[in-house]
């Protein structure tokens, strides 16, 4: 029997808190399973630094890479086989790619890239056209098989149905991260039909469509994804712990290039801080790594790195105030002054953080980014865009809400054994009460 075609003698079953059980039949998605490159995912969490606000979101990658394949799966083998737009041959891949699609996250995903310059998206593709354990697995179905599978990740496959099952407005990636992300951090926001939305879709030429009567379910998964997005991921607690994780990472950079004497000698990080980061450089890189040397790093010389990675290991984060950029410019400027003149430097203890999401989008001639839209498929036939249907997405299509805050250390602030006067100074223009 083909390597592609082979079934494990016995189903592999994973407990999942969200779908039940994850189903393994496959021996490939087996394999893929089991390479080191998809092991590394458990020591990443999905969430990064949230857990500093919901205590419960350690959950990690390699559980929602599995969640995100279950989806798949059962899309692929309960909703769309032996219907007229799907090929059975397309099967495989859209497993793999859904299950793979989150393999070049590095720790704390978000945060890391900004410092470094870096795109997980180009490390998931290395990683499955690279001399790795999961493009030698990929390879046995197919020589084309991993390029197959990185096109799709990179949303550059020739059949746009299989990518829009993997990356659209309502694809498996965001059905399972709202529902893991709700269960682990305990909030009701992103729960939402899935059972009614996996009912009601359907395979298009190119891309997911869903029928007309469960537009309700996705008019609920819409305000469940806003919610989350405002609730949870764009939390100002959790911001906070990036502002100062990103800090830590600039600070270090920077003695680096200082030619600063670390006590504990980052290496992990040299390669990063010289931007010539290999492949095999970035595979050793996970939380534990990074959290050893935050925990290190407080016993350090330097008072800046020393001070941020306490505040980090022990959640002394930074408190915030609302800010807006458009009518408060200057006010960041005076306040920077006097940060310097109370001695404490602004470029790592003054920060203005930005959110910004949009709920929902259509494609507008002349935008750089097209967003494929949710097509409803009517019972004549046709397909409608959403928001020509649903006045509740209609209300809120195109609409992107932008928040911004001021992080500072307020202990540092209510400190009185230096600079008092110019501290108090700082206070009243952060109107913080004495």
């Amino acid at each position: 029997m083909a390597y592609a075609e082979e079934k494990l003698s016995e189903e592999k079953v994973f407990k999942d808190p969200v779908h039940r059980y994850v189903h393994v039949r496959d021996r490939v998605i087996w394999d893929l399973i089991g390479t080191k490159e998809f092991q590394r995912l458990r020591r990443i969490k999905q969430l990064g630094t949230t857990y500093l606000t919901f205590h419960g979101a350690e959950h990690s990658r390699f559980n929602h890479s599995l969640g995100v394949y279950e989806i798949i799966r059962r899309i692929v083998d309960d909703v769309f086989e032996g219907r007229p737009d799907w090929n059975h041959d397309e099967r495989l891949l859209s497993l793999c790619a859904a299950l793979l699609h989150d393999l070049g996250h590095g720790p704390f995903s978000h945060s890391f890239e900004k410092v470094f310059g870096l795109d997980h998206e180009q490390f998931t593709q290395a990683i499955i056209l690279g001399a790795t354990e999961v493009n030698a697995v990929l390879q046995k179905v197919d020589p084309d098989f991993p390029k197959n599978v990185a096109e799709v990740i990179a949303k550059t496959y020739k059949n746009k149905l299989v990518v829009s099952l993997i990356s659209s407005q309502i694809d498996a990636d965001r059905m399972d991260y709202l529902q893991r992300d709700a269960y682990y951090t305990g909030v009701s926001y992103g729960h939402f039909d899935m059972e009614r939305i996996l009912r009601v879709m359907r395979p298009r030429e190119d891309q997911v469509v869903i029928k007309k009567s469960g537009m309700h379910a996705v008019e609920d998964y819409i305000m469940s994804r806003y919610q989350m997005y405002w609730q949870v991921y764009f939390h100002p607690v959790t911001r906070s712990a990036e502002v100062i994780l990103t800090k830590i990472l600039h600070r270090a950079k920077a003695l680096h290039e200082q030619y600063y004497s670390f006590k504990s000698h980052p290496i992990h990080f040299y390669s990063l801080f010289e931007s010539e980061i290999t492949l095999e450089d970035y595979l050793k890189l996970d939380e534990s790594v990074i959290l050893y040397y935050f925990q290190m790093w407080q016993d350090e010389d330097d008072p800046i790195l020393s001070d941020l990675c306490r505040r980090f290991v022990n959640r002394n984060l930074f408190k915030y105030v609302e800010f807006d950029p458009a009518k408060e410019y200057r006010k960041v400027v005076e306040l920077s002054s006097l940060f310097q003149k109370a001695e404490i430097d602004p470029d790592y203890y003054l920060v203005v953080d930005s959110s910004s999401d949009l709920p929902y989008d259509f494609y507008r001639p002349g935008e750089e980014e097209e967003r494929l839209p949710i097509g409803l498929l009517m019972k004549n036939g046709d397909i409608h865009e959403l928001s020509r249907e649903s006045e509740i997405v209609d209300a809120i299509s195109g609409k992107r809400r932008t928040d911004h805050k001021l992080y500072f250390p307020v202990d540092v602030l209510y400190d009185h054994r230096s600079k008092r006067n110019i501290k108090k100074q700082i206070r009243e223009m952060l109107d913080l009460k004495d």
